[in-house]
């Protein structure tokens, strides 16, 4: 199993690491600066609106698909015509809700026009992840792993024409938009047509004592990520709500928060693989332990070294990526980058509590996590303005990972392991001792990043948090399980 998350991460890192970035820092990124803070926030306020009910298009359906098809592959026939018609019926409540939600907040005019194509995107999106799910449940990863990628390949290819193949072009936000959503249908037909060759039993029938079973027992994941998406997502709409200058704060938090979205997407990936290889641990009552120090490692260590690059450089950065606000920008950087490394271990931990069935702690631990976070929020966001909002998502996420490991450490009766605390102690106080060193030195910054980089992959290297023997071996499967 360490071997299959092993071959299949580095397959899934592989292609995510020649798209995403691109996408991000090429064609989201030149966006923002083509149009301008402003124009952006409004956007980006927008899409995070249409985001905080996305629940409502899938009330867990995907998390409860992924767990239960990698446990009982015969079952995706049976399950897949009925949970289709499901999410159409689906689609049309979410837009109903977000729209009446939407005029109560006073959105009109062209706010009401965006966010209707935005909708539809989350619909789309929201569609194609159950697909995936089906393709990961059956562990096939590589599938899963090139549709992860598609959507942004075909939207930098049109962006990239409409940006810069085409002399005097007037990019708009709704060129944008529109783009996406072209992108994440032409990924769904894809993605059904690979699907179908593996579905002998597809019916167009809608089977409603299967729907109870399946709403029933998804319920709990449909509050978890309900939850979820307003501590994540709400930030965005109170900036642009709450203050005079709303949408150019909004877009100052969006410079920032692109680089964290950046990271999380990698972060993504890891519970993407995790979810059915937990679920199937646990079916067959194999310990997840190893697994779980292996991903921890893999992702902690990386996460720990882009938060100390983008703290000592943060001014840099932004001046690099973008052409305003960059100082007030490096400020949120340098906060949410540290979030960064709570949400990265969020990844591990709470994909093994999902995969656990443990809703109920998950619930909690979010529901805490909301009201701490809406409380930061409404305190901070009108005097700290997108900093507060940064400030407040910190906190919420160094609560939410603590009870996180907690739980899972009671679950299942973990000592501790003072060799490795030593170890990793050792490391934080290594890393952030050899960065501030290398910031306060004269010279490049680029190459006072890069070898920070360098020295924390060595620092973690010699105290044997990562070992590239053991994954060599578990790649060829000759590690002990």
């Amino acid at each position: 199993m360490q071997r299959k998350f092993l071959s299949n991460l580095l397959f899934l890192l592989f292609l995510n690491l020649l798209i995403k970035p691109f996408w991000i820092f090429g064609i989201d990124r030149t966006v923002q600066n083509t149009l301008g803070a402003e124009e952006y926030g409004f956007y980006y306020a927008l899409f995070g609106f249409s985001i905080l009910f996305n629940i409502l298009l899938d009330v867990g359906i995907t998390n409860y698909n992924n767990r239960n098809i990698a446990q009982h592959n015969h079952m995706l026939g049976r399950y897949f015509s009925s949970i289709v018609w499901l999410k159409l019926l689906l689609g049309v409540v979410y837009l109903l809700v977000t729209i009446v939600l939407a005029l109560l907040f006073d959105y009109a005019g062209r706010e009401l026009n965006l966010l209707l194509i935005l909708c539809l995107n989350q619909f789309l999106v929201s569609f194609l992840l159950y697909l995936r799910s089906n393709l990961a449940g059956l562990q096939l990863f590589k599938w899963d792993s090139f549709l992860s990628v598609l959507d942004r390949i075909v939207m930098i290819v049109i962006c990239g024409i409409l940006l810069w193949g085409i002399d005097g072009f007037n990019f708009t936000i709704e060129h944008f938009v529109w783009t996406q959503t072209f992108a994440y249908l032409l990924s769904c037909v894809v993605a059904l047509l690979i699907l179908g060759k593996r579905l002998s039993a597809f019916t167009v029938k809608l089977n409603i004592p299967l729907l109870r079973i399946i709403f029933k027992q998804s319920l709990p994941f449909a509050l978890l990520v309900l939850l979820m998406a307003f501590y994540y997502r709400v930030d965005s709409v109170m900036i642009e709500r709450m203050l005079p200058n709303g949408r150019e704060q909004a877009g100052v938090y969006a410079q920032a928060y692109r680089l964290l979205e950046a990271a999380t997407t990698f972060g993504y990936l890891f519970a993407g693989l995790l979810l059915p290889m937990f679920s199937r641990m646990i079916a067959i009552k194999e310990s997840p332990t190893q697994l779980i120090r292996l991903s921890f490692n893999l992702i902690f260590i990386p996460a720990i070294t882009l938060f100390g690059v983008c703290f000592y450089y943060s001014t840099e950065i932004m001046e690099l990526l973008y052409v305003e606000n960059a100082m007030e920008s490096a400020k949120v950087l340098q906060v949410l980058m540290l979030n960064f490394v709570a949400i990265a271990s969020t990844y591990i931990f709470g994909t093994f509590l999902t995969a656990n069935g443990s809703l109920r702690i998950l619930n909690w631990i979010a529901l805490v996590g909301l009201l701490i976070n809406l409380t930061l929020n409404f305190i901070l966001i009108p005097q700290y303005a997108s900093y507060g909002a940064a400030v407040a998502t910190l906190l919420t996420q160094l609560f939410v990972i603590v009870a996180q490991i907690v739980s899972v450490k009671r679950l299942l009766n973990w000592k501790l392991d003072s060799n490795y605390l030593i170890r990793v102690g050792v490391f934080l106080f290594g890393f952030f001792s050899l960065s501030f060193f290398i910031s306060s030195s004269s010279g490049n910054w680029i190459m006072h990043a890069l070898l920070t980089i360098a020295g924390g992959t060595l620092l973690s290297l010699l105290l044997r948090l990562i070992e590239p023997k053991s994954m060599i071996m578990i790649l060829k499967n000759k590690a002990s399980n």
